[in-house]
Protein backbone atom coordinates (compact mmCIF):
# COMPACT_ATOMS: atom_id res chain seq x y z
CA UNK A 1 0.00 0.00 0.00
CA UNK A 2 2.72 2.43 0.70
CA UNK A 3 4.45 1.85 -2.44
CA UNK A 4 1.39 2.41 -4.24
CA UNK A 5 0.78 6.12 -2.99
CA UNK A 6 4.47 6.91 -3.31
CA UNK A 7 5.57 5.31 -6.00
CA UNK A 8 5.22 8.40 -8.11
CA UNK A 9 7.86 9.94 -6.06
CA UNK A 10 10.46 7.40 -8.11
CA UNK A 11 10.16 9.18 -11.53
CA UNK A 12 12.64 12.13 -11.96
CA UNK A 13 9.73 14.29 -14.15
CA UNK A 14 7.00 13.59 -11.17
CA UNK A 15 9.89 15.12 -8.94
CA UNK A 16 10.78 18.15 -11.10
CA UNK A 17 6.75 18.59 -11.50
CA UNK A 18 6.49 18.30 -7.20
CA UNK A 19 9.37 20.56 -7.23
CA UNK A 20 7.60 23.21 -9.69
CA UNK A 21 4.45 23.25 -7.42
CA UNK A 22 6.04 23.40 -4.00
CA UNK A 23 7.32 27.06 -5.55
CA UNK A 24 4.59 27.81 -7.91
CA UNK A 25 2.12 27.43 -5.57
CA UNK A 26 2.73 29.77 -2.66
CA UNK A 27 3.22 32.06 -5.19
CA UNK A 28 -0.45 31.97 -6.44
CA UNK A 29 -1.63 31.71 -3.25
CA UNK A 30 0.33 35.09 -1.87
CA UNK A 31 -0.54 36.74 -4.73
CA UNK A 32 -4.05 35.94 -5.22
CA UNK A 33 -5.06 37.60 -2.09
CA UNK A 34 -4.56 41.05 -3.17
CA UNK A 35 -5.87 40.00 -6.68
CA UNK A 36 -9.06 39.38 -5.19
CA UNK A 37 -8.85 42.48 -2.44
CA UNK A 38 -8.18 44.31 -5.47
CA UNK A 39 -11.06 43.22 -7.65
CA UNK A 40 -7.96 42.30 -9.80
CA UNK A 41 -9.63 38.90 -11.78
CA UNK A 42 -10.04 39.84 -14.81
CA UNK A 43 -6.48 41.46 -15.19
CA UNK A 44 -4.71 38.45 -14.42
CA UNK A 45 -7.08 36.47 -16.68
CA UNK A 46 -5.90 39.13 -19.40
CA UNK A 47 -2.54 38.57 -18.82
CA UNK A 48 -2.83 34.88 -19.10
CA UNK A 49 -4.58 35.17 -22.47
CA UNK A 50 -1.85 37.68 -24.27
CA UNK A 51 0.64 34.69 -23.51
CA UNK A 52 -0.52 33.66 -27.15
CA UNK A 53 0.02 37.15 -28.24
CA UNK A 54 3.68 37.02 -26.44
CA UNK A 55 4.25 33.30 -28.32
CA UNK A 56 3.24 34.58 -31.59
CA UNK A 57 5.35 37.61 -32.17
CA UNK A 58 8.44 35.52 -31.36
CA UNK A 59 7.38 33.38 -33.43
CA UNK A 60 7.15 36.37 -35.92
CA UNK A 61 10.79 37.49 -35.49
CA UNK A 62 12.19 33.95 -35.40
CA UNK A 63 13.05 33.61 -31.59
CA UNK A 64 14.20 29.66 -30.81
CA UNK A 65 12.53 30.27 -27.34
CA UNK A 66 9.56 32.59 -27.38
CA UNK A 67 9.59 32.41 -22.99
CA UNK A 68 11.52 36.17 -23.40
CA UNK A 69 9.35 37.69 -26.14
CA UNK A 70 6.22 36.76 -24.11
CA UNK A 71 7.86 37.68 -20.87
CA UNK A 72 9.20 41.21 -22.57
CA UNK A 73 4.91 41.38 -24.02
CA UNK A 74 3.62 40.29 -20.83
CA UNK A 75 5.10 42.84 -18.70
CA UNK A 76 4.09 45.92 -21.72
CA UNK A 77 0.61 44.19 -21.82
CA UNK A 78 0.66 45.11 -17.51
CA UNK A 79 1.99 48.31 -18.05
CA UNK A 80 -0.37 49.47 -20.62
CA UNK A 81 -3.70 47.85 -19.02
CA UNK A 82 -2.56 50.07 -15.78
CA UNK A 83 -2.00 53.14 -17.93
CA UNK A 84 -5.00 53.25 -19.53
CA UNK A 85 -7.60 51.75 -17.32
CA UNK A 86 -6.40 54.58 -14.77
CA UNK A 87 -7.28 57.35 -17.53
CA UNK A 88 -10.43 55.83 -19.39
CA UNK A 89 -13.77 56.93 -19.00
CA UNK A 90 -15.31 53.24 -19.38
CA UNK A 91 -14.95 50.80 -16.65
CA UNK A 92 -11.37 48.80 -15.90
CA UNK A 93 -13.16 45.45 -16.16
CA UNK A 94 -14.72 47.26 -19.40
CA UNK A 95 -11.26 48.17 -20.86
CA UNK A 96 -9.94 44.62 -19.72
CA UNK A 97 -11.98 42.54 -21.46
CA UNK A 98 -11.60 44.89 -24.95
CA UNK A 99 -7.55 44.19 -24.25
CA UNK A 100 -7.74 40.69 -23.49
CA UNK A 101 -10.43 39.87 -26.67
CA UNK A 102 -7.75 41.74 -28.83
CA UNK A 103 -4.60 39.85 -27.94
CA UNK A 104 -6.14 36.18 -27.63
CA UNK A 105 -7.96 36.92 -31.15
CA UNK A 106 -4.45 38.41 -32.48
CA UNK A 107 -2.01 35.58 -30.71
CA UNK A 108 -4.80 32.68 -32.38
CA UNK A 109 -4.79 34.22 -36.24
CA UNK A 110 -0.58 34.39 -36.09
CA UNK A 111 -0.64 31.07 -34.61
CA UNK A 112 -3.00 29.17 -36.83
CA UNK A 113 -1.64 30.47 -40.10
CA UNK A 114 -1.10 27.90 -42.25
CA UNK A 115 -2.69 25.32 -39.71
CA UNK A 116 0.14 25.25 -37.42
CA UNK A 117 -1.85 25.98 -34.17
CA UNK A 118 -1.75 22.06 -33.11
CA UNK A 119 1.86 22.37 -32.37
CA UNK A 120 0.62 25.46 -29.89
CA UNK A 121 -2.52 23.58 -28.17
CA UNK A 122 -0.75 22.12 -24.77
CA UNK A 123 -0.53 25.29 -23.80
CA UNK A 124 -4.25 26.10 -23.57
CA UNK A 125 -3.53 22.96 -20.62
CA UNK A 126 -0.33 22.69 -19.66
CA UNK A 127 1.91 20.38 -19.03
CA UNK A 128 3.65 20.91 -15.75
CA UNK A 129 5.20 16.91 -16.44
CA UNK A 130 7.26 18.29 -18.66
CA UNK A 131 9.32 20.79 -16.57
CA UNK A 132 12.89 20.96 -16.70
CA UNK A 133 15.60 21.26 -13.49
CA UNK A 134 16.99 24.43 -15.37
CA UNK A 135 13.06 25.95 -15.52
CA UNK A 136 12.55 25.12 -12.25
CA UNK A 137 15.47 27.38 -11.65
CA UNK A 138 13.77 30.28 -13.10
CA UNK A 139 10.89 29.47 -10.81
CA UNK A 140 13.60 29.84 -7.62
CA UNK A 141 14.46 33.03 -8.78
CA UNK A 142 10.83 34.84 -9.37
CA UNK A 143 9.75 32.85 -6.01
CA UNK A 144 12.93 35.24 -4.00
CA UNK A 145 12.50 37.97 -5.75
CA UNK A 146 8.72 38.08 -5.03
CA UNK A 147 9.11 37.33 -1.58
CA UNK A 148 11.30 40.39 -1.22
CA UNK A 149 9.04 42.64 -3.17
CA UNK A 150 6.24 41.51 -0.73
CA UNK A 151 8.07 41.70 2.49
CA UNK A 152 8.76 45.55 1.45
CA UNK A 153 5.67 46.77 -0.02
CA UNK A 154 3.13 44.36 1.50
CA UNK A 155 1.78 47.43 3.99
CA UNK A 156 1.89 49.99 1.13
CA UNK A 157 -0.33 47.72 -1.54
CA UNK A 158 -2.99 46.96 1.71
CA UNK A 159 -3.08 50.72 2.05
CA UNK A 160 -3.88 51.33 -2.07
CA UNK A 161 -6.42 48.38 -1.85
CA UNK A 162 -8.35 50.10 0.74
CA UNK A 163 -7.98 53.36 0.21
CA UNK A 164 -5.92 54.66 -2.63
CA UNK A 165 -6.97 58.64 -2.17
CA UNK A 166 -5.69 57.98 1.63
CA UNK A 167 -2.72 56.17 0.43
CA UNK A 168 -1.66 59.12 -1.65
CA UNK A 169 -1.94 61.65 1.24
CA UNK A 170 0.31 59.47 2.69
CA UNK A 171 3.29 59.95 0.36
CA UNK A 172 3.10 56.45 -0.47
CA UNK A 173 3.73 55.71 -4.80
CA UNK A 174 0.37 54.28 -5.68
CA UNK A 175 0.80 54.24 -9.31
CA UNK A 176 4.56 52.88 -9.24
CA UNK A 177 3.49 49.86 -6.89
CA UNK A 178 0.29 49.48 -8.61
CA UNK A 179 3.11 48.87 -11.75
CA UNK A 180 5.43 46.73 -9.69
CA UNK A 181 2.61 44.63 -8.50
CA UNK A 182 1.34 43.93 -12.29
CA UNK A 183 4.40 43.40 -13.50
CA UNK A 184 4.85 40.86 -10.83
CA UNK A 185 1.83 39.21 -11.84
CA UNK A 186 2.97 38.82 -15.76
CA UNK A 187 6.11 37.78 -14.96
CA UNK A 188 4.45 34.91 -12.84
CA UNK A 189 1.47 33.89 -14.95
CA UNK A 190 3.59 33.89 -18.24
CA UNK A 191 6.36 31.55 -16.68
CA UNK A 192 3.22 29.42 -15.35
CA UNK A 193 1.88 28.84 -18.53
CA UNK A 194 3.72 26.62 -19.93
CA UNK A 195 2.96 23.80 -17.12
CA UNK A 196 -0.75 25.28 -15.90
CA UNK A 197 -2.20 26.28 -18.75
CA UNK A 198 -3.49 29.20 -20.28
CA UNK A 199 -7.53 28.35 -19.77
CA UNK A 200 -6.75 27.69 -16.04
CA UNK A 201 -4.02 29.70 -14.90
CA UNK A 202 -7.04 32.16 -13.65
CA UNK A 203 -8.80 29.96 -11.06
CA UNK A 204 -4.86 28.62 -9.04
CA UNK A 205 -4.68 32.95 -8.62
CA UNK A 206 -8.29 33.26 -7.16
CA UNK A 207 -9.81 29.62 -6.07
CA UNK A 208 -7.37 29.76 -2.94
CA UNK A 209 -7.44 33.27 -1.90
CA UNK A 210 -11.68 33.27 -2.51
CA UNK A 211 -11.88 30.24 -0.48
CA UNK A 212 -9.93 31.72 2.31
CA UNK A 213 -11.64 34.74 2.48
CA UNK A 214 -14.47 32.71 2.89
CA UNK A 215 -13.26 31.46 6.56
CA UNK A 216 -10.75 33.92 7.50
CA UNK A 217 -11.22 36.44 10.00
CA UNK A 218 -7.78 38.67 9.82
CA UNK A 219 -5.11 39.15 7.24
CA UNK A 220 -2.51 36.40 8.95
CA UNK A 221 -5.39 33.84 8.24
CA UNK A 222 -6.34 35.45 5.29
CA UNK A 223 -3.04 35.01 3.65
CA UNK A 224 -1.84 31.25 5.81
CA UNK A 225 -5.61 29.66 4.63
CA UNK A 226 -5.13 30.98 1.11
CA UNK A 227 -1.50 29.39 0.37
CA UNK A 228 -2.23 26.39 2.25
CA UNK A 229 -5.48 25.48 0.12
CA UNK A 230 -2.60 26.78 -3.09
CA UNK A 231 -0.31 23.83 -2.00
CA UNK A 232 -2.67 21.28 -0.46
CA UNK A 233 -4.46 21.83 -4.49
CA UNK A 234 -0.92 21.95 -6.44
CA UNK A 235 -0.09 18.54 -4.50
CA UNK A 236 -3.03 16.78 -4.43
CA UNK A 237 -4.00 17.40 -8.07
CA UNK A 238 -0.43 16.33 -9.07
CA UNK A 239 -0.49 12.90 -7.50
CA UNK A 240 -4.28 12.43 -8.53
CA UNK A 241 -3.73 13.17 -12.03
CA UNK A 242 -0.97 10.77 -11.59
CA UNK A 243 -2.85 8.00 -10.77
CA UNK A 244 -5.81 8.57 -12.67
CA UNK A 245 -3.57 9.35 -16.18
CA UNK A 246 -5.59 13.53 -16.48
CA UNK A 247 -4.03 16.19 -17.35
CA UNK A 248 -2.87 17.81 -13.63
CA UNK A 249 -3.68 21.38 -14.28
CA UNK A 250 -7.33 20.92 -14.49
CA UNK A 251 -7.10 18.65 -11.79
CA UNK A 252 -5.75 20.65 -9.59
CA UNK A 253 -8.47 23.60 -10.49
CA UNK A 254 -10.56 20.80 -9.88
CA UNK A 255 -9.27 20.11 -6.47
CA UNK A 256 -9.47 24.03 -5.62
CA UNK A 257 -12.83 24.30 -6.62
CA UNK A 258 -13.73 21.79 -3.92
CA UNK A 259 -11.72 23.45 -1.32
CA UNK A 260 -13.94 27.02 -2.05
CA UNK A 261 -16.97 25.27 -2.32
CA UNK A 262 -16.56 23.21 1.23
CA UNK A 263 -14.91 26.45 2.47
CA UNK A 264 -18.49 28.49 1.52
CA UNK A 265 -20.36 26.41 2.66
CA UNK A 266 -18.79 25.88 5.99
CA UNK A 267 -18.36 29.90 6.00
CA UNK A 268 -22.45 30.57 5.66
CA UNK A 269 -23.13 27.96 8.44
CA UNK A 270 -20.60 29.89 10.71
CA UNK A 271 -22.26 32.78 9.91
CA UNK A 272 -25.66 31.63 10.73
Amino acid sequence: MLTFFTEWWFYGFMRNAFLAVLIITPLFGLLGTMIVNNKMAFFSDALGHSALTGIALGVVFGAVDTTIPMLIFAVLFALLLNYISSRATASRDTIISVFSSASIAIGLAILSKGGNFSKYSSLLVGDILSITPSEIIYLIIIFGATMIFWFVAFNRLNAISLHPTLAKSRRIPVKLLENVFAVFIALIVMLSIKWVGILIINALLILPAASSRNISVNMREYHFFSILFSMFSGFLGLVISYFTNVATGPTIVIVAALIYLFTYLYGRKRIR
